[in-house]
């Protein structure tokens, strides 16, 4: 069996060295490691570092694609490797190498698909509080619309088997780490998890500039991936709440209406009318948002099988 460790990059030249040295040489069950660097155009020689650290695979980007994109093109060289465990950690040395044995075990005795080291938050000392009440805020949401039980859904400590990496296809031009979940539980892969420790980071995140823009990019990338595989039942909901409103303030209207008011309260018929109108075209576009996703997924199925294909060659 063979591991593939993937590190997406960005400028780590000097941090890269010690998370390399972290990493594990030898793990039951594991017949072969490898290490696999993406380099997101990177200006400090991060892949030259690499290369003399004895980097087996490095994918050099020559323009910054952004973490997503890196995390969805290691993935593709990972299995163009033959890789059948691949375990996603990050360059700055925040997780460490020690817990990839126990990241990866779940896998090994067949029991997932998708492995998450989830971070003690409320013990990360350099997590502020606003940023660990974000952190808890924002998976108790993805665990509402994925239905997976992940307590940290913006880890970017990962293992994924060959039929999980296979199976994600990465929209997101931001980061993996929500889309990930919720892709994996709609198309019902096994995710377990696993408490890790972390060590300190001391630079700024890279992802993001501040805590608004954060939040903002996260609400649109949930969104948009609920959207994408569950249409029917977000927009659904959304015309069933416009169809009660408009209801509600129309039945509102017809009670002055009877009382002999209802000259002013023609404003009232109105908005009930507006709300009524796209409440019904909430539900038209649900059920043709349903249609879409429908090909959609006839189209990943294929993809699925091409990327087989290319496997086999």
């Amino acid at each position: 069996m063979k591991l593939i460790i993937q590190i997406p990059c960005l400028n780590e030249a000097e941090s890269l060295p010690h998370t390399l040295a972290a990493l594990p040489k030898q793990i039951p069950g594991i017949d072969m490691i490898e290490v696999l660097v993406i380099d997101d155009g990177s200006t400090d020689g991060t892949s030259e570092v690499a290369a003399q650290h004895g980097v087996h695979h490095i994918v050099r980007l020559t323009k910054t694609k952004g973490l997503a994109t890196v995390f969805q093109v290691g993935l593709d060289a990972c299995l163009k490797k033959g890789a059948d465990i691949i375990v996603n950690t990050d360059a700055d040395g925040q997780y460490k190498g020690e817990d990839i044995p126990r990241l990866v075990r779940p896998i090994v005795e067949g029991r997932a698909d998708v492995v998450i080291g989830n971070r003690d938050i409320e013990n990360v000392k350099q997590f502020s509080w606003i940023k660990k009440r974000l952190q808890r805020i924002g998976s108790a949401v993805v665990r509402q619309l994925s239905g997976a039980d992940v307590p940290d859904a913006t880890t970017g400590f990962r293992a994924y088997n060959r039929e999980a990496a296979l199976r994600l296809n990465i929209v997101s031009n931001y980061t993996y780490t929500i889309e990930s979940i919720i892709q994996a539980a709609y198309k019902n892969l096994a995710i377990e998890n696993i408490t890790i420790q972390t060590n300190p980071v001391h630079r700024p995140s890279r992802l993001f500039k501040n805590i608004p823009q954060y939040i903002s990019r996260s609400i649109v990338t949930m969104v948009r991936v609920w959207a994408m595989f569950n249409p029917m039942r977000m927009f659904m909901n959304l015309g069933v709440i416009a169809l009660c409103v408009g209801g509600l303030i129309g039945w509102r209207f017809l009670l002055f209406y009877w009382a002999g008011e209802g000259g002013g309260h023609i404003q009232s018929l109105l908005f009930a009318s507006v709300c009524v109108i796209a409440g019904i075209q909430l539900l038209v576009i649900g059920l043709v948002a349903d249609l879409i996703s429908v090909n959609r997924r006839l189209l990943e199925d294929v993809l699925l099988r091409i990327k087989r294909i290319e496997m086999e060659k």
